[in-house]
């Protein structure tokens, strides 16, 4: 046979495919069927240089060749091993004379599950029929008994690749196998620790537990298998420790066994992480221990594992007990106040997992992968498994067909996620087949070696013509076609519930729609389903295309921190843009607009406030551009042309207030979907309300001039203090403000007052009015003489103030004073006359520092509120804002005069100048400022999520679960949940900054 004719048959390497034929013996005339056999194998290549070694090593390698060109299923069986399995090609060449394993009526039919097990233990020497077996000491094999049980397990595995890969058995049978494989693997395990051990043996009974693929009876060629051990002590012993030692010691060796690496290489890792406590655990309990466990400290997802869990190797007795034990509380799991936050945080740590190199090619953990079959069909199963025994199967495709003929799901849906199911799983198994090594990733493409290795599973798979086009096709088509029905299965049969749709789609009663909204996280299922009702019901074509939409976004509102909020505001905000044909063809055409809204909604009670007022808004959120701080001089002109839009002062301020709303909104969504930091959200909020000063006080000027009937002789400056000062507004601040004015040349003084004064009355009333935007409070107290003293005073007054009477609080407070809104000279000028006060020549005296002291120590104990945790008090608690911001402020007095970089309103700016010129530790910096970054992003973020104002964290374990979502933790570790990582990192950050201010504002 010419090269050429080898290459039009598949082989890669024809010349060297000629040499080898003739090196084989194989001539195309007498071999002509074996030269077809190779040539439409996985990898002829591989299949055709593999037959050659395995011709070198046999003893007789005519008698392979005549039984090849006799016994057409041998040589189907062989040549497709050899093309798909380089690890069992090296096997065959270790053992030529296992080629008979695929011979004959044996290698054609599945083996019985005792047979197997009985098979293994006879090849440890030990007797199938003992009530605890145990190897003999010595058996056919010299090497020893755990040698002798890896070959034979790779012969079984010989045999089942032979008929896997020639179609003679399907999936369902290739996972079963492999499972019972593997659990009679772990008897004969067991059996050799008990022969290497028998005194402790003699102690106790033990069962093993398969969990997971191999409890489901769908395990893969190459996979960890997942157990748990259970143990008793035997009859007649009363040392139950010593019992529960000598289980730990059989089961480590157990364990041991498959694990090891050897001439016969690793069988597989035993993994008995999933026992209770995980790897924390002890690796053995008796059968009380486990139920105590469970009914007291397991989470939800280990009920989930345990929906697999079998007896599957050991005591038959004691296993037995075990499931009947644990198997009830698996079904009620669904009930568990913790299920949904469980349940949720399963889904992702699955995506968590995945490097981002790898996801487009992991056909396991990505999305549309194996993981998605199994966590909605499990799903389904925990929710109306409780109801219905008929459900709880643990293998997946048998619970797919249980989900099916009982209704839950769709027959066209069942079938399509088990087609694809099938598909991903035989792709999972040529890829380990290869090299009997566990992947669940698909090769790269773009690299030589992976483009071959893609060319071999695709004709393993049975494609021709350009198999690495036609699998990367078909794989893309079931990624997507599992996509699709994960979020039909789930999501689109609660509209089917409660809207009239087409006939012949699966429906769910009201009662299993509420309990799949349960296991959503949704906690009021019944008012959950009515906002669907009113979405979707009718036939218009808004609520067809609420019903696409619909499907898709219940699932990101169950990511959100509170699902009910969520879907209640979506509601409200498609029921006020009303036939607005833009929101749902914006919504249904950019999939990050719905992801977004579902999420903002889900958890902000404050931008569903604000987006309601205006819904059109929501468009902001398809493009990150349009989250970005505008720039001020863009507010300005904005401000500018509503004054001059509106004729009466109230609408023309309506109209800026207008504007402040959908800044607040704007940074709102910035900051909860991570677009802004801390520091820019407070820019932000400070920016718009300067703005929204200016424009309203300029329209108060001008109302109170019309009134009057004249100018008002007297220039008006609005300063800022405490946080507007220093730019660092949060969403609850009031606007705390100063009013300074000085009367024009000639102009009587007192008159200029009362002008003045009421330019400010009408300043306030116009920001504070009812309205439909939020209202702007300006808060005075900071002024001379607190409520008790003049709303507006004059330059002079102030001088004379400040002279005269005014307090070192004061000065502290005035380091925070800017201009924020009226004349600018007027501003300067205030500014040119409080310098002095806040940075004192020579710093402030020794009698003022321990007046700030004793000023700092009243305030913790009188104004924190009754009942508030110090260590959860964002504002005055320890470590909190006021312990860094006084830190800041000391340094400021005492240093600022000599250090100009310390005049400066802003928290975080003055301590960085402070470490730049020694004044504070580099360490003691960073510490004071992750803690002052965190404790105003806490506080921004409580009010985000509650839409009102607080400045602790709060108590309920629900709202602090809201909160932590909005601040970006997940439940993604399965000891702490998102709730203790942000309690346990705002502790630690707080503690030590509260320990950096106790030395550094009492350090003399």
């Amino acid at each position: 046979m010419t090269a050429g004719a080898l290459a039009r048959r598949g082989f890669g390497d024809a010349a060297r495919a000629v040499r080898l034929l003739a090196d084989c013996g194989l001539a195309p005339e007498r071999h002509a069927a074996v030269v077809g056999e190779l040539g439409a194998a996985p990898d002829p290549d591989q299949a055709l240089l593999g037959l050659a070694r395995l011709l070198e090593c046999c003893a007789e390698p005519d008698e392979l060749l005549d039984a090849l060109c006799s016994d057409p299923d041998l040589s189907a069986r062989l040549v497709k091993v050899l093309g798909a399995s380089s690890a069992l090609t090296d096997h065959l060449v270790r053992h030529p004379g296992d080629w008979r394993e695929l011979r004959g009526a044996d290698a054609a039919r599945a083996p019985d599950p005792d047979a197997l097990r009985a098979g293994m233990l006879h090849i440890v020497g030990a007797d199938p029929n003992a009530d605890a077996p145990a190897a003999a000491e010595k058996v056919d094999d010299p090497a020893g008994p755990a040698h002798a049980l890896r070959v034979a397990y790779h012969r079984r595995v010989l045999r089942l690749a032979g008929r896997d890969l020639t179609g003679a058995a399907d999936l369902e049978t290739v996972g079963a196998e492999l499972a019972d494989l593997a659990a009679a693997v772990l008897d004969a395990a067991l059996a050799i620790a008990r022969a290497d051990d028998p005194e402790q043996a003699a102690l106790c009974r033990m069962a093993v537990i398969g969990m997971g693929k191999c409890g489901g009876r769908e395990l893969n060629y190459v996979s960890d298998v997942d157990v748990v051990f259970v143990a008793e002590p035997v009859d007649g012993v009363e040392d139950d420790q010593a019992a529960m030692r000598a289980a730990a010691r059989l089961a480590a060796e157990t364990m041991r066994i498959p694990s090891e690496t050897g001439p016969e290489g690793t069988l597989w890792q035993v993994d008995a992480a999933l026992r209770p406590e995980g790897k924390n655990g002890p690796l053995v309990r008796p059968l009380a221990g486990h139920v105590s466990y469970y009914r007291r400290w397991a989470k939800t997802w280990e009920f989930q594992a345990l929906l697999k869990a079998r007896p599957i190797a050991g005591d038959a007795a004691l296993g037995a007990a075990y499931a009947e034990a644990i198997e009830p509380m698996v079904w009620q799991a669904a009930g568990r106040d913790n299920f949904v936050d469980d349940v949720q945080s399963m889904r992702r740590r699955v995506v968590a997992h995945i490097p981002p190199a790898e996801s487009e090619r992991e056909i396991k953990l990505s999305r549309g992968g194996l993981r998605d079959i199994e966590f909605s069909v499990q799903l389904l199963q925990l929710v109306h498994g409780r109801s219905d025994p008929a459900l709880r199967s643990g293998n997946t495709l048998a619970a797919l067909d249980s989900l099916s003929a009982r209704g839950y799901v769709g027959r066209d849906d069942a079938g399509g996620l088990a087609d694809a199911y099938r598909f991903l799983r035989r792709v999972e198994h040529l890829l380990q087949l290869n090299r009997l090594r566990r992947t669940h990733l698909l090769p790269d493409p773009d690299s030589a070696d992976g483009a071959e290795q893609l060319r071999r599973l695709g004709r393993a798979m049975g494609y021709g013509a350009n198999p690495v086009t036609e699998f990367m096709s078909a794989w893309r088509r079931v990624a997507a076609e599992v996509r699709r029905l994960h979020e039909k299965l789930f999501y689109r049969p609660l509209l089917h519930a409660v809207a009239r749709l087409p006939e012949g789609e699966q429906r769910l009663t009201l009662e299993q729609a509420g309990e799949r909204l349960s296991a959503l996280g949704f906690a009021d299922p019944s008012g959950a389903l009515r906002h669907l009702e009113a979405l979707t019901s009718g036939v218009s074509r808004r609520a067809a295309i609420q019903r696409t939409l619909l499907p898709v976004m219940l699932g990101w509102f169950s990511d959100a921190p509170d699902p009910d909020a969520g879907l209640l505001g979506f509601r409200k905000v498609s029921e006020a843009l009303g036939g607005t044909p833009w929101y749902l063809r914006l919504l249904r055409d950019d999939v990050r607009v719905a992801e977004r809204m579902a999420w903002v909604l889900g958890t902000s009670r404050y931008v569903t406030e604000l987006l309601l007022r205006a819904p059109e808004a929501v468009a902001v959120l398809a493009d990150d551009a349009d989250l970005v701080q505008r720039p001020t001089h863009a507010l300005e002109a904005e401000a500018d042309a509503a004054l001059r839009r509106h004729g009466t002062a109230e609408n023309a301020v309506a109209a800026v207030r207008a504007l402040r709303r959908r800044e607040l909104l704007r940074t709102a969504l910035a900051d909860l979907l991570g677009v802004s930091p801390v520091a820019a959200v407070g820019d932000a909020l400070t920016a718009i309300t300067a703005v929204t000063i200016e424009a309203a006080l300029r329209t108060a000027r001008a109302r109170v001039a019309d009134q009057r009937g004249e100018e008002p002789q007297t220039r008006l400056c609005v300063v800022g203090m405490g946080r507007f000062g220093g730019r660092e507004l949060t969403y609850a601040s009031d606007a705390d403000v100063v009013f300074v004015h000085e009367p024009l040349p000639g102009a009587d003084p007192v008159a200029a007052t009362e002008t003045a004064d009421a330019i400010v009355r009408e300043l306030r009333r116009l920001l504070e009015m009812p309205a439909h935007d939020p209202p702007l409070l300006l808060d005075a107290d900071l002024r001379p003489e607190g409520r008790s003293g003049a709303m507006v005073r004059t330059l002079d007054s102030y001088a004379a103030y400040y002279r005269r009477w005014s307090s070192t609080w004061e000065s502290q407070a005035l380091l925070r004073a800017a201009p924020v809104a009226g004349d600018a000279e007027v501003g300067e000028r205030f500014t040119a006359i409080i310098d002095p006060m806040r940075y004192p020549e020579g710093g402030v005296e020794d009698a003022q520092v321990l007046e700030i002291r004793k000023l700092k120590a009243r305030m913790e104990a009188e104004r924190l509120p009754r009942g508030a945790d110090p260590a959860m008090h964002t504002k005055l608690g320890r470590g909190g804002l006021s312990d860094v911001e006084w830190v800041a402020q000391l340094l400021q007095l005492r240093h600022a005069h000599d250090v100009p970089g310390l005049r400066t309103t802003g928290t975080l700016e003055a301590l960085r100048v402070a470490v730049e010129h020694g004044l504070l530790d580099a360490e003691d910096g960073a510490t004071l400022e992750a803690a002052w970054c965190l404790a105003a992003r806490v506080r921004g973020a409580i009010m985000l999520v509650r839409g009102k104002p607080s400045d602790s964290i709060p108590k309920p374990l629900r709202d602090q679960a809201i909160l932590a979502g909005a601040l970006g933790y997940r439940d993604d570790d399965e000891e702490e949940g998102a709730v203790g990582r942000m309690v346990q990192d705002y502790r630690q950050a707080t503690r030590r900054a509260r320990a950096v201010m106790e030395r550094v504002f009492y350090d003399d």
